[in-house]
This record gives structure tokens, C-alpha cells and sequence, in this order.
């Protein structure tokens, strides 16, 4: 393998920015915003890609696999990031949406980046630890990002995951990668060199982001955790949210803010079970059970083919 910097678009230099630090800050400010802008038509160059891998892990979830995520430094935690917004946005647990950085491992949402310990990067060994921790298994998908796509501890993860029979997918910022040969998927989004060289916490890291939330919530579409645009997975445990939750169901089935409020509290702050019922017009126990033989599809459980 060639060392780290020889063959990666990541890790070049942009040409005329020698004199970056002397330049205003407002001509820095604009340089960072038309960088940044360029991000979105490279992501858009991978649509198949991502379309094929959410249909993906799509199936594995609906046969009780998880969403997992792994990688290394800033890529590891922008996937802990996009992880932990799945649990508030569509109820998911921890237990179905995971994350794993180098380092904290396992624990990544639990334990804080400044444990992300030296080195952590380039432990192949830690890799087999983490995945063997959470028991990693054939229904399960693992997505790693790496920008280089040359991560040693990355790598190591798409191996052992191809092992366990798990659906390996690799999301980069370069293209024709050693991940890429690792996994079944590849979601190679090349930005091209950061305006600092190698630094790719700024555009590679935004292309991460994009892909993963894309990822993300199209398969929490797919898995029904919406009805139409409305997000009723939603874990409603603050002011804000329980707000949001009366309005989803308001704008689910028609009601009142004040039936739809009580229909709430009925369902034990469950939207799903709040439309349900008021929909079908039958009391929070029967759309329970309409929702569990329907595997919690809100659209499925009131055999719904309307736009909501």
C-alpha cells in the first residue's frame, strides 16, 4: 500500500492558496462558503450508490438487523452524530442505530471524544474487539467511513464484517480505495483538496454528513418510522418535542390540537398509536395491536394508500 498522502485527492494541495493566512478574513470566509458549495453536486454523483445501499440495509433491519456505523476520528464521530439523531428524530433505540469510533469503541454515544485515544486509528486488533463486542451478525449492515478509505482499523472492520456475513458498506472521499475492496458497497464522494491540506474534518467530513443523513432517513422512511413526511417515531421527551408530536398527529388525521393531545396521553406519547386510533377510531390498546402485525407501519396498520 502506498503511504498515506502519495495517491489520496484528500490529502493534496489546492493550487494558489500558498498564501492562505494572509488573506482577509472576509476573502477566507467566502473561499470556505464556495468550497463548502461544491459538496452537493458530488454527493448528487453517487446517487445509485446511495440509493442501492439504503435499499440495502433496508432489508436487513426489516429482518431485525441493525444499523451500524463505525469509523476513525472526525469520520467516527460524524457518524455518532448522524447515529444519535436517529434516537430523537425517529424513536429509534440504541440498540438498532449504533456507532462505534475508534477508541471509545462500543460506547462511542456514552463516552466523549476526548477518549478517543492516540493511535486508535491504526488498531486492526480493536476492530475485531468492537464488532465481537456488539455481536455483529448476518441481519446487521456496517456502514465505516473513512475519508482515505485506507484507515487501517477501518479496513479491518469491513474484513470482519464480510466474516460475520454482515452487509459491509464503505463511504470515502477517494475512489479506488483499499475499503473499496472490502465491502459490498461503495459510496466514494470525491470533493477534491481541502483548502488546509489533509484536513478532511471540512468538506470530506460535510460530504459524510450528507451521505449518512441521506442513509439514514431514507431508511427510516423505507422501515416506516414516517407516515408521508411526518416523522411519528418521534421520542417526545421534552417541551419542544411533545409540541411536535401533537402537531404531527394534528396533521396525520385532521383532529383537533385538543383531541389530538388526549389521543397523546392515551397512547403513552406514541404518535404512531395516537393516529392509529384516531384514524380507525378504536381506543389505544386495538391500534397497538394493529401496529404490532403490522410492524409498527402506521400507512400498513389503517391500510392506507392516501398522501397524508
Amino acid at each position: 500500500m502506498s503511504p498515506v498522502g502519495d495517491n489520496l485527492t484528500t490529502e493534496q494541495r489546492q493550487p494558489g492558496l500558498a498564501d492562505l493566512d494572509l488573506r482577509s478574513t472576509i476573502d477566507l470566509v467566502r473561499l470556505v462558503n464556495e468550497q463548502d458549495a461544491l459538496v452537493p453536486a458530488a454527493v448528487a454523483r453517487s446517487t445509485q450508490e446511495i440509493a442501492a445501499v439504503v435499499d440495502a440495509v433496508t432489508a436487513r433491519m426489516r429482518s431485525g438487523g441493525r444499523l451500524v456505523y463505525l469509523g476513525a476520528g472526525a469520520a467516527g464521530w460524524v457518524a455518532a452524530a448522524d447515529a444519535f439523531e436517529c434516537r430523537q428524530t425517529y424513536g429509534c433505540s440504541g440498540a438498532e442505530v449504533v456507532a462505534i469510533v475508534a477508541g471509545p469503541g462500543p460506547d462511542a454515544l456514552q463516552r466523549g471524544w476526548w477518549e478517543d485515544s492516540p493511535g486508535a486509528e491504526d488498531d486492526r486488533d480493536a476492530a475485531e474487539r468492537d464488532l465481537a463486542a456488539i455481536e455483529l451478525g448476518e441481519h446487521d449492515s456496517l456502514v465505516v467511513v473513512s475519508a482515505s478509505g485506507q484507515t487501517p482499523y477501518a479496513l479491518a472492520a469491513a474484513g470482519a464484517a464480510r466474516r460475520r456475513r454482515a452487509l459491509a458498506v464503505g463511504v470515502t472521499a477517494n475512489t479506488a480505495t483499499p475499503l473499496a475492496q472490502l465491502v459490498d458497497h461503495t459510496i466514494e464522494v470525491v470533493v477534491g483538496p481541502e483548502i488546509v491540506a489533509g484536513s478532511t474534518r471540512m468538506k470530506a467530513a460535510t460530504a459524510q454528513k450528507l451521505v449518512l443523513h441521506t442513509l439514514s432517513t431514507l431508511v427510516m422512511v423505507r422501515t416506516g418510522r414516517t407516515y408521508g413526511d411526518l416523522m411519528v417515531g418521534i421520542r417526545p421527551d421534552n417541551a419542544k418535542l411533545r409540541g411536535r408530536a401533537i402537531r404531527i398527529v394534528v396533521e396525520a388525521t385532521g383532529a383537533d390540537e385538543q383531541s389530538a393531545t388526549a389521543a397523546l396521553g392515551d397512547a403513552a406519547g406514541d404518535a404512531r398509536i395516537a393516529i392509529v386510533s384516531l384514524v380507525a377510531r378504536t381506543d389505544a390498546e386495538e391500534a397497538r395491536r394493529r401496529l404490532e402485525r403490522s410492524a409498527w407501519r402506521v400507512r400498513d396498520a389503517l391500510g392506507d394508500g392516501r398522501g397524508v
